[in-house]
């Protein structure tokens, strides 16, 4: 099956958001959906735009980009959004937890 929404999302975020880093990884198949999927995503996002601005702020942005693929197949969106000196200092985003309601397939 090809993977059609990471790519858009991958698109968008980098029109958008001009990052200096961007990671988009599916993590459907740890969630108890068919194979192949693309609904569950994890997006680390290290931008200049992110400066001087809340969390709450950061993910208002990503969800601006994203506003169609939220309103349609993608269920879930964990976002790390960090400023470059953030990102300097942290290097990595946290690993995204087992879902309880099943996956790991």
């Amino acid at each position: 099956m090809a993977k059609v929404i990471q790519p858009i999302i991958e698109q968008k975020l980098t029109t958008g958001l001009a990052p200096a880093f961007l990671s988009v990884d599916n993590e459907s198949h740890m969630h108890n959906v068919p194979p192949g999927s693309e609904s569950h995503f994890k997006v680390v996002v290290v931008s200049d735009q992110f400066q001087e601005k809340r969390l709450v702020q950061r993910h208002q942005l990503v969800y601006q980009q994203l506003q169609q693929e939220l309103a349609g197949g993608v269920h879930a969106l964990a976002i790390h959004a960090y400023t470059p000196t953030e990102w300097q200092e942290k290097g990595l985003a946290p690993n995204s937890p087992q879902c309880l309601g099943g996956g790991g397939k």
